[in-house]
């Protein structure tokens, strides 16, 4: 069993404010989630964790906003809501991409790519669950490309939102270890 390190805590803490700045006003789609999956690649060494801390980060703010700030008189606690498994699925996505880019470092070129690209894969799996739970376009390619277009607008919020907060996580933790050595990645010695 690994023994407690703070590293790990500060990882954590960080993925959870992030995920929770959520609450705090916004533009549309500037969002901290598709950076949260890639930070958790990137300094989690083991792929389930990396995987599974932002997963309940966004799940908890999720709740959060969908049970207090969104919430509506009387409103039946809600623990899920509609394209949620696209979205959960697209951040699980970002991870594995994040994962497999990250074993070769966490360099600026890594990130920026890392950072760039999450914001196309969160959109081609959440608008393409959009398409796919049917309702608001036909079920055609024509339909298809209708949801895309008419998403296109979004976008922007989310590309920005992914370099904002890429520089917030990334360069703050990268700062951060430099000044405060229990943050520095322990390196095993070989026997």
């Amino acid at each position: 069993m690994d023994r407690f390190s703070w590293r790990g805590a500060v990882i954590i803490t960080l993925i959870l404010v992030a995920a929770f700045s959520r609450i705090i006003p916004h533009p549309p789609n500037f969002s901290p989630l598709n950076t949260i999956a890639l930070f958790g690649a990137a300094y989690f060494p083991r792929p389930f964790v990396a995987i599974a801390v932002p997963l309940a980060a966004t799940w908890l703010s999720d709740l959060f906003l969908n049970n207090v700030t969104y919430a509506q008189a009387n409103q039946p606690f809600v623990w899920g809501y509609p394209g949620m498994l696209w979205q959960y699925a697209a951040y699980v996505l970002i991870a594995a991409w994040g994962l497999w880019l990250f074993r070769r470092g966490t360099g600026f070129w890594h990130i920026a790519t890392a950072s760039l690209s999450a914001g196309l894969i969160f959109f081609v799996v959440s608008n393409f669950g959009v398409w796919a739970s049917g309702g608001l376009y036909p079920q055609t390619i024509s339909g298809l490309i209708a949801c895309y277009v008419a998403a296109l607008p979004f976008y922007q919020g989310t590309l920005l939102g992914d370099i904002f907060y890429a520089v917030l996580l990334f360069g703050g933790f990268h700062l951060a270890q430099k000044k405060i050595p229990q943050l520095q990645e322990k390196t095993r010695a070989s026997t």
